[in-house]
């Protein structure tokens, strides 16, 4: 009777380790989509600070275009869905900074009626410092969501 239990037991032993096997394969399969997942959110998150390191750097150079901003402001679009709310807020501001920088520079270049250029070049060297000071802070507030030792 102990011989019928043993070999019952044996030709059960298969499909158990086949079970196993089967368990195993998926979790590893679940683990390799959270980390693909983790890539492609990864990647995505980063393509949005590259594009604020970009109009950085086009500010920088003071050739701030009104094109610059719509494709900027278009290229950053998904951040409200990628990060927490502090980054949108973040670029909304450089956004506005460049904004105003343009402001100043058609303001420069076009002198209308009652141009006053000490305050044009006041405004637009506030903006192209406050612009100018952005590289570590873009970088500090990107770092959370951009550090992958965790």
């Amino acid at each position: 009777m102990c011989d019928e239990y043993i070999l019952e037991i044996l030709k059960a032993l298969p499909t158990i380790i086949i079970g196993c096997i089967a368990a195993y394969i998926a979790y590893r399969q679940c683990k390799t989509d959270h980390l693909r997942l983790k890539f492609e959110l990864y990647d995505k998150r980063w393509r949005v600070y590259e594009e604020v390191r970009k109009i950085l750097f086009v500010f920088r150079d003071e050739n701030v275009k009104r094109e610059d901003l719509i494709k900027f402001r278009t290229s950053v679009s998904e951040a409200d869905f990628l990060f927490g709310p502090e980054i949108p807020k973040y670029i909304y501001e450089v956004y506005q900074h460049g904004v105003e920088l343009y402001k100043w520079k058609n303001q420069y270049h076009e002198k209308p009626a009652g141009y006053d250029h000490n305050k044009v070049v006041a405004e637009m060297e506030k903006e192209l410092t406050w612009l100018n000071e952005q590289f570590e802070p873009a970088k500090e507030k990107f770092k959370k969501y951009l550090d992958i030792s965790k």
